[in-house]
């Protein structure tokens, strides 16, 4: 880890990062396991032999966000938990689809948010068992296009839109069983999804000279805020939104 000033103990805790394979997902999970956590990632493939990453230190999990059946059936494969980051999940213009069509519309809501409510859901009972300090967490990772309307993500931006609203109705829900939840939205950070816009050098440097802090965001941001937000010292915040994006939201 690379934060000089800070050190975060979550020895014996119990973490699921879906889609922590790869981008933010795995820059959290790496995060949380060198933090002492037992952490579980789920990825879209058989198994994570066939992922180029190393893998060994998590249980694997298959998950498709979009099979209601998949979601069901991670559930039922845990059976104590603390901690939840849904970060699964990918814009579908970076797949080559066209997000104003209406049928990619509906899976992006279906990847982004329906299946956030009903993996929450699923895994309430268990999380409302944990004995974490500061209560268990859910973070969900929303994004810049929760804020603001995006010319290429009309399909992506409004699933992370209602992800900020699904994330302030969970925490009133939940807030008697001791289960905190809040989201993330993080800034242009660099990931593998995100690669062909820091590519383009014009659309780079135009949204770079909106940031106040002059840079891109890095995997380790997001995760610095997300282990923060499920620690003690963040105990007293729930249905909360942090935009982690050198300051982009609050620029002129």
């Amino acid at each position: 880890m690379s934060w000089p000033n800070i050190r975060f103990d979550y020895s014996g805790v119990s973490v699921l990062i879906t889609g922590g394979t790869g981008g933010l997902g795995a820059a959290i999970a790496s995060s949380f396991l060198e933090s002492g956590a037992t952490v579980a990632v789920t990825g879209t493939r058989p198994s994570a032999s066939e992922y180029d990453e190393d893998l060994r230190g998590y249980r694997y999990l298959q998950l498709d966000v979009e099979d209601r059946s998949h979601i069901d059936r991670v559930a039922a494969q845990i059976d104590r938990l603390d901690i939840v980051i849904n970060s699964a999940g990918v814009a579908m213009f970076a797949l080559g689809l066209d997000e104003a069509d209406p049928d990619v519309f509906e899976r992006a809501i279906a990847m982004h948010l329906s299946s956030v409510q009903r993996l929450a859901t699923r895994l309430a009972p268990l999380l409302s068992g944990s004995r974490l300090a500061g209560g268990a967490s859910i973070v969900n990772m929303a994004s810049m296009s929760s804020f603001f309307g995006m010319d290429l993500l009309p399909a992506y931006g409004t699933a992370k839109t209602g992800l900020l609203g699904l994330t302030r109705a969970l925490a009133v829900r939940w807030a008697s069983q001791n289960i905190r939840v809040n989201a993330v939205a993080a800034g242009l950070t660099r990931s593998r999804m995100t690669e062909p816009l820091l590519a383009n050098s014009e659309l780079s440097s135009s949204l770079l000279s909106r940031v106040p802090l002059g840079r891109h965001g890095e995997p380790l941001d997001v995760a610095g805020a997300t282990l923060f937000l499920c620690s003690a010292a963040a105990s007293w915040i729930t249905g909360q939104t942090l935009p982690v994006d050198g300051g982009f939201t609050v620029a002129g």
